[in-house]
């Protein structure tokens, strides 16, 4: 079977970048009509298939309009499966009601999309309500729908603010929350943070929490139940705003990166000879470090700075661009940011991970 699923996904990759949506079609209903499972289908293949989109942009191997067209694909291949036969005879909604969002600004809806899915192949009824779903909108659709359970979706950090909203808005209507995306960390440990009831790290755990089993690499302590009435208590989050640092960065972020763009020239010569794309991409490049510098500050654990720190530097080396330039950069910003320790702190610690691991493999998967 293993090696099924492996020749499976290689076809669909080929298909995917090809545009070939007709191929990848052909290829997911062929594997169904086997009996393939179709939650397999989804999770075990489109899955893999969207991570290597993924992978391979940030190795350089293919274009943002490649990586867009591939996740078209996989859309297309996703609603031929949910319209298979072997699907719609799961679709009976006797587990109760769903309620499916990507939180605000996250448009990266694909797993969204697959977890909707996998909830009505395990018998719930799901609202899929798509990407970026403005927080206020949120309540009035549980309320008014009388879903049993929410689940929300975030696959960037810079998310995790938009998420914190979207969870204290959606329990104060009394219903449980289940996070899940990569933007959570790939533990779930920011879900806690936040103050979610749950995290589950694909659809099948989603799926598995609801019915309360077990499922490896969910988060151990949560409740049997989570549509349960009950939140867990350990799993409860803070619900006040971050500390006096988180919003002093993210407030000057915009001047922060024009003015460490300003100056790095004096400690990089090559970018004298910069075209105005080059200075552009530059200037979105130290526009994210901030962000991410943000974010740390935002959930406290300066490891998720250092992580994008060293899958920046991958994917710059992917593109000829030494991973060193990123330390005179990131100095720039400390040099900015005198007034507050924690910054500081977690820039340096960012600088002193990159050291170690420079010349070494960069991750593919930051989160």
């Amino acid at each position: 079977m293993a090696d099924e699923i492996e020749d499976l996904i290689g076809k669909i990759w080929v298909s995917a970048l090809d545009g070939d949506d007709h191929g990848a079609i052909d290829a997911a209903l062929a594997a169904l009509d086997d009996g393939l499972p179709v939650e397999d289908l989804l999770l075990d293949v489109l899955a893999p298939v969207q991570l290597r989109v993924g992978d391979a942009w940030a190795a350089n191997e293919v274009t943002v309009a490649q990586e867009h067209i591939a996740t078209a694909v996989g859309e297309r291949v996703l609603a031929a499966a949910a319209r298979h036969r072997a699907a719609r005879a799961r679709h009976v909604g006797v587990n109760g009601r769903a309620a499916v969002a990507c939180v605000d600004g996250e448009w990266h809806a694909f797993p969204a999309r697959l977890l909707a899915e996998v909830l009505r192949l395990n018998g719930w009824r799901v609202d899929y309500l798509g990407p970026h779903v403005p927080t206020p909108y949120l309540p009035i659709h549980v309320r008014g729908s009388e879903a049993d359970v929410v689940l929300l979706s975030a696959s960037l950090p810079t998310r995790l603010p938009a998420a914190h909203e979207a969870i204290k808005a959606c329990r104060e209507t009394g219903r449980p929350v289940l996070a899940g995306g990569a933007a959570f960390g790939a533990d779930g440990r920011y879900a806690r943070v936040l103050g979610a009831d749950g995290w589950a790290p694909d659809g099948r755990g989603a799926a598995y929490h609801l019915a309360g089993r077990p499922v490896r690499g969910s988060v151990p302590d949560l409740t049997a139940s989570p549509v349960s009435e009950t939140a867990a208590p350990e799993l409860t989050g803070q619900d006040t705003p971050p500390g006096p640092e988180y919003a002093y960065v993210a407030g000057i972020a915009q001047d922060l990166a024009d003015s460490v763009v300003r100056h790095l020239s004096e400690h990089i010569p090559e970018m004298a000879a910069y075209t105005a794309r080059q200075r552009s991409h530059t200037r979105d490049d130290i526009g994210h470090i901030i962000d991410f510098l943000a974010m740390s500050l935002y959930v406290t654990d300066r490891t998720l700075f250092s992580r994008f720190l060293l899958w920046t530097a991958g994917v710059l080396t992917a593109r000829g661009v030494p991973e060193e330039t990123l330390l005179p950069a990131l100095d720039l910003v400390a040099a900015e940011l005198k007034g507050c320790p924690g910054a500081r702190e977690t820039v340096e610690h960012g600088r002193e991970v990159l050291r170690g691991e420079r010349g070494r493999q960069k991750p593919r998967h930051p989160f």
